[in-house]
C-alpha cells in the first residue's frame, strides 16, 4: 500500500482511493460551416430579403414561393396649427378679436401604416410601418414589388 504522500500516488488496489475520471472530449457534430447568407437585397422595415431568405424578428422564411401582401390604412384629420394658436394667444394681448381668426386657419394632417404580410407555407410575418406622405407608401409598394419578382424565380 502507497500513502498518499507517495510521488507515484496511490494504488490502484488500495479501497479508500477513488479513481480519477478520465478526460472526456465532447464530441462535436461533423459538419460543415454554416451556409453564409447572401447580402441584403432589399430592407423594410424590420424586414430583410436576400437571394433565398426572408430575415425577419420572428425567423426565417423562404423566399422561393413566398407571398406578399401591402395593406394602407390611413386616416386624415384637420387640427389648428401650433404656430396659429401661438400667434392667438400673443395677438390677445395687442388686437383682441382679430387674433381669435387665427384659431381659424386649419391644416391637414395625413397619419397612417402600411401592413406587409410575408407568407410561406405555415410561416408568416407581419409588419406594420408608420409612414406620414405617399412619398413612403410609394417606395414600400415598389420594394415589395421588386420582392415579388425574386419570390417567383
Amino acid at each position: 500500500m502507497t500513502s498518499p504522500s507517495d510521488p507515484w500516488g496511490p494504488s490502484p488496489d488500495d479501497p479508500w482511493t477513488v479513481p480519477s475520471p478520465s478526460p472526456v472530449t465532447p464530441e462535436l457534430p461533423v459538419s460543415g460551416p454554416p451556409a453564409a447568407p447572401g447580402p441584403v437585397i432589399v430592407q423594410i422595415a424590420e424586414i430583410a430579403v436576400t437571394s433565398t431568405t426572408v430575415h425577419t424578428p420572428a425567423g426565417d422564411i423562404p423566399l422561393a414561393g413566398s407571398q406578399w401582401l401591402v395593406n394602407d390604412y390611413w386616416h386624415s384629420q384637420q387640427r389648428i396649427p401650433k404656430w396659429a394658436i401661438v400667434l392667438a394667444i400673443v395677438g390677445f394681448c395687442v388686437l383682441t378679436v382679430l387674433s381669435l381668426l387665427f384659431l381659424l386657419i386649419k391644416e391637414t394632417v395625413t397619419q397612417g401604416t402600411v401592413q406587409v404580410t410575408v407568407t410561406n407555407g405555415t410561416r408568416q410575418y407581419v409588419a406594420r410601418i408608420p409612414v406620414t406622405d405617399q412619398v413612403a407608401v410609394t417606395t414600400i409598394n415598389q420594394q415589395v414589388n421588386y420582392v415579388r419578382t425574386l419570390a417567383a424565380l
